[in-house]
């Protein structure tokens, strides 16, 4: 049995392959205020803006390429079972080598009924207004909003609470629940923050610190990590 190792990814693993946040920019999102384009009430709103926001992200998911650091994740399953969980939307942890990735947030290369988040259907091209699901709803990115309940959160504690060693890359903590997926390791795991900024711990003399970008982290993690 390989020691289970628990990855909990953010935007800041994404960003060395180009994708960026609303975080990046005073809490706009590509010139958008993040509620108009990712909340029910802008989905009500305005839901053409909001797909074709959707529709644009998606492009950029499929033009970026997996980086050093996702690669990097994969290849440490020579050693560990390693479960990623990310809160990003977009498959380049699977395109770098992982097997086994759970989605916080959603994944923007699959859409959904309005009416029911379980009516899933993969989606590479835009999706249109008009563009029907069998139970009548409008299609939308299934990307979990603001003000929606993220429903992969359970599945998430549960690997948490497994872990043999726990890594935090890429994110500032400060989106619940995922922030407080860290409360649920057990006292003795050893864990380890990947970050150009290292967010606040409250229990920060447990960690390792490595105030890296992604990439240059991921490989100082291996190196930490090899058994």
């Amino acid at each position: 049995m390989k020691p289970k190792l628990v990855v909990l990814t953010g935007a800041g693993i994404s960003a060395e392959s180009g994708l960026r946040t609303f975080r990046d920019s005073d809490g706009l999102w590509e010139g958008h205020d993040v509620y108009e384009v990712a909340s029910p009430n802008g989905w009500a709103k305005n839901p053409s803006l909001v797909q074709e926001f959707y529709n644009l992200r998606r492009k950029d998911v499929l033009a970026a390429k997996p980086n050093a650091a996702h690669i990097g994740l994969a290849e440490l399953e020579e050693w560990y079972d390693v479960r990623i969980i990310t809160q990003n939307i977009d498959d380049l942890h699977e395109r770098g080598g992982s097997s086994r990735v759970l989605h916080l947030h959603g994944e923007i290369l699959k859409m959904r009924s309005e009416y029911d988040e379980t009516l899933l259907f993969d989606i590479a091209e835009d999706i249109q207004m008009g563009q029907l699901a069998p139970d009548g709803g409008q299609f939308r990115p299934h990307v979990v909003w603001f003000g929606e309940d993220v429903s992969m959160i359970q599945p998430a504690v549960l690997e948490i609470v497994q872990a043999d060693a726990f890594v935090l890359i890429g994110t500032s903590l400060n989106v619940y629940p995922a922030a407080g997926l860290v409360n649920y390791l057990r006292a003795d795991v050893p864990r380890f923050i990947i970050d150009k900024k290292i967010p606040p711990v409250s229990d920060s003399a447990n960690w390792t610190l490595i105030e890296k970008a992604a990439t240059e982290g991921i490989a100082e993690l291996k190196e930490l990590l090899k058994l």
